[in-house]
């Protein structure tokens, strides 16, 4: 079986995906190559895993003071440009396109009747389940943005509905610790806002990623660090907490690791607002609307959270996506749902 996975590019939870089923189809032998698309190639950083991966511009949402801003994405996506990126790319040697919102590949394997599975946060969002902030466009874009033939739905909660645990990394025989610094990834504010906020607490130490630093510096209590995959998760295993906006897939490790969390969502962003709403109606992280230097001092008061043990939901579908039953993912959903474990303050009521 010959498989492409298109892969959203513009935010590196689904790339950090990407790496955990990479992983997995090599475990298995299972050859795949992948597309990427959303941002510029020099601007993917850690791609090794993937090979010679392809890379298109594709549809991408702009951001800005983190807002999302929708005159900048209107005028900044290029619809000629992304109706020729799907006509021109020929999928006729593929017998299976994986799809993590990726529109360029998700619509040429529907133009040219190439079966699609999609394995996306953003999947969830098609079942009625608990949502803040869409408006009918949001639910337009779920719908629109990358369909897909079949698909599978990643959430930290099932909702009584056929949804999968997150797929994270699993970190082996790494140790966990949880040392006195706060790791802090906020990409879509501006590092200068960021760093007036930390400046407040000068007891206490903080590692800061961020696209706008090329190079490790220290400034007062704060170390700033370029984006890099693997500083990245050698610091995520041993900070005492972490600071992130409301994406899904760090979370998903946060959560895994036992790092206790404090999330701030990009404004008109509906997933995010569900996310960050999400996790707090679960009691498993705390929140702040815009960079509120009370809410970060009530969180490091906070005591440290418990893990949420979860399952290799990544062999998990793989080994679904082999077997071909494709039509029937409740049996996947109830397996492994089984095996997540939640720590005993988590409330689903």
């Amino acid at each position: 079986m010959r498989i492409l996975f298109g892969v959203q590019g513009t935010g590196n939870g689904h790339i950090a995906r990407a790496r955990a089923m990479q992983q997995s189809f090599e475990n298995k032998n299972v050859a795949v190559d992948f597309l990427f698309s959303g941002r510029e190639r020099n601007k993917y950083f850690s791609m090794e895993p993937f090979g010679d991966f392809e890379t298109r511009r594709g549809l991408t949402f702009c951001v800005d003071k983190g807002k999302v801003n929708y005159w900048q994405t209107a005028a900044n996506n290029n619809l000629w440009q992304f109706r020729r990126e799907v006509a021109d790319l020929d999928l006729s040697g593929y017998d299976l396109v994986l799809n993590d919102f990726e529109p360029v590949s998700a619509w040429a394997a529907k133009q040219q009747n190439i079966t699609t599975i999609g394995i996306s946060h953003q999947n969830a969002f098609r079942y009625p389940i608990p949502v803040k902030g869409a408006n009918w466009v949001d639910k337009k874009v779920v719908k629109y943005f990358a369909p897909t033939k079949f698909s599978i739905g990643l959430h930290w909660y099932h909702f009584d509905q056929p949804l999968l645990p997150p797929i994270i990394h699993t970190h082996g025989s790494q140790v966990i610790r949880h040392e006195a610094f706060v790791l802090v990834y906020l990409p879509f504010e501006r590092l200068e806002a960021i760093s007036d906020l930390l400046f407040r607490f000068t007891r206490q130490s903080f590692v800061c990623y961020h696209p706008e630093v090329s190079a490790p510096y220290q400034e007062e209590n704060i170390q700033y660090q370029p984006l890099s995959q693997p500083n990245f998760q050698h610091h995520l295993l041993r900070c005492g907490g972490v600071i992130a906006n409301g994406g899904f897939e760090l979370p998903s490790e946060a959560l895994s690791l036992g790092k206790k969390l404090l999330l701030k969502p990009l404004a008109g962003q509906f997933e995010q607002l569900t996310n960050v709403a999400t996790l707090e109606h679960l009691g498993l992280a705390h929140s702040m609307d815009y960079l509120d230097a009370s809410a970060v001092r009530d969180w490091l008061d906070e005591k440290q959270a418990d893990q949420v043990q979860f399952p290799n939901v990544a062999d998990a579908i793989t080994e679904w996506i082999l077997s071909g039953e494709w039509h029937n993912s409740a049996s996947l959903s109830d397996q492994l749902w089984d095996k997540v474990n939640f720590p005993e303050y988590v409330s689903f009521s």
